[in-house]
């Protein structure tokens, strides 16, 4: 039932004040952090130019122009941001048909969520065309709904993508928990009001007021969830 629009009825978890559960898409539910990397490497490389490691936190985690546009400054790459994001893209796709491997914890929780009638959505920085492929793994089934970075104005770290799930939903911001992996997304969702688990990924994440840090999803269930929303407000 992924789409862009929210079920006839949103139901929170029994007995709760948590309306919705956000989860983020690459290095929060499926291990694909090191294939971005990957495949920006592989097509910096045959414009000739050698990625610095360093640059990865960087680029981690943010909207393709962000990511892109960086990479292209830095380098001095000769190649247009809308050229270099084709490339990526199909590079990508290409990567990702060759299996997704889910992040430890992620099909569990999942379920769980699916089981309880929790509304769910993903949000990701990711294209439409990227998360309609991944959720042939993930199962379009697990969502209420999905939104893609190229379907808002602006994406992660801007609170938009968090606002337009939670609007879709009828739901509060500050009654729902989002999960994320990356400075960019807790920033997208701390800025719309919710309430923040990050399990990092690549680059560390301190624990701030609202947000709980955790080191995988395995740590993560409907329970802990609920908890998060309701000793916050």
């Amino acid at each position: 039932m992924t789409s862009t629009v929210p079920a006839p009825s949103t139901r929170t978890a029994e007995g709760s004040a948590l309306q919705a559960v956000f989860l983020d898409m690459d290095g929060t539910l499926v291990d694909t952090e090191g294939f971005w990397w990957e495949v920006e490497a592989e097509v910096f490389a045959d414009l000739g130019h050698v990625l610095d490691e360093a640059w990865r936190d960087v680029v981690v985690g943010g909207p393709m122009t962000r990511s892109a546009g960086y990479l292209i400054e830095v380098t001095g790459a000769d190649i247009t941001l809308p050229e270099v994001t084709v490339l990526l893209n199909d590079r990508f796709e290409k990567r990702i048909g060759r299996g997704v491997p889910l992040m430890p914890g992620a099909a569990r929780l999942l379920a769980e969520l699916a089981a309880h009638e929790v509304p769910t959505a993903l949000v990701s920085a990711s294209h439409r065309r990227i998360i309609d492929r991944v959720l042939e793994t993930l199962g379009r089934d697990m969502f209420t709904l999905t939104v893609a970075g190229d379907e808002v104005a602006r994406t992660k770290p801007h609170p938009d993508p968090y606002l337009h799930a939670a609007a879709l939903l009828g739901a509060t911001p500050g009654r729902c928990a989002v999960v994320e992996d990356t400075a960019t997304g807790v920033a997208a969702a701390e800025a719309a009001g919710c309430r923040v688990v990050a399990v990092p990924s690549v680059a560390p994440i301190a624990p701030a007021r609202g947000r709980v840090v955790v080191g995988s999803l395995e740590e993560v269930d409907l329970a802990f969830l609920t908890t998060l929303i309701t000793r916050m407000n």
